[in-house]
């Protein structure tokens, strides 16, 4: 399978959505929106996106549309998230989008957040060399609780 990262287009956006209103992908993943099915604040937040400095791209899967991923933030405490469709859980699409996000946007260190038991964003985010620098606490709209979350660093 061919992973390749571009532009986000006007046309990913319905794509996103779906994904993002996947109620099991939105528990793994813990920390997403409030309200996943307000479409006017999901526009608004990647129009947002798509005119600041943060770098999104959409993943593509053997040239269809399979997530996105971003560096965001501002610079020295940038960090990177990406989002992968379900159907594509388990296959390296993840690290394989992110390896190629780190190679595009060189400048370091990049922080991630992980909820502490999603150990299949853990292990991307350590083959691509972040490290976990430490726990906190944080409210999880995915599983409307707090929960504990593990930040990590890419320093090289």
């Amino acid at each position: 399978m061919e992973i390749a990262l571009r532009a986000v287009e006007d046309g990913d956006l319905p794509v996103f959505y779906r994904q993002m209103t996947d109620q099991e992908a939105l528990r793994m993943a813990a920390f997403g929106p409030a309200d996943p099915a307000d479409r006017e604040a999901f526009d608004a937040r990647w129009k947002r996106i798509r005119a600041s400095s943060d770098v999104p791209r959409t993943v593509l899967a053997d040239g269809q549309v399979v997530g996105s991923a971003a560096v965001y933030g501002e610079p020295g405490e940038r960090e990177v998230t990406y989002w992968i469709d379900r159907a594509h859980w388990g296959r390296g699409v993840a690290t394989a989008a992110l390896r190629a996000l780190l190679a595009e946007v060189p400048e370091r260190p990049l922080y991630a957040r992980a909820a502490a038991d999603n150990t299949a964003s853990l292990r991307v985010l350590h083959k691509c060399g972040f490290r976990e620098t430490a726990r906190a606490r944080g409210y999880a709209n995915g599983r409307g609780r707090e929960i504990e979350e593990v930040v990590l660093v890419l320093r090289d």
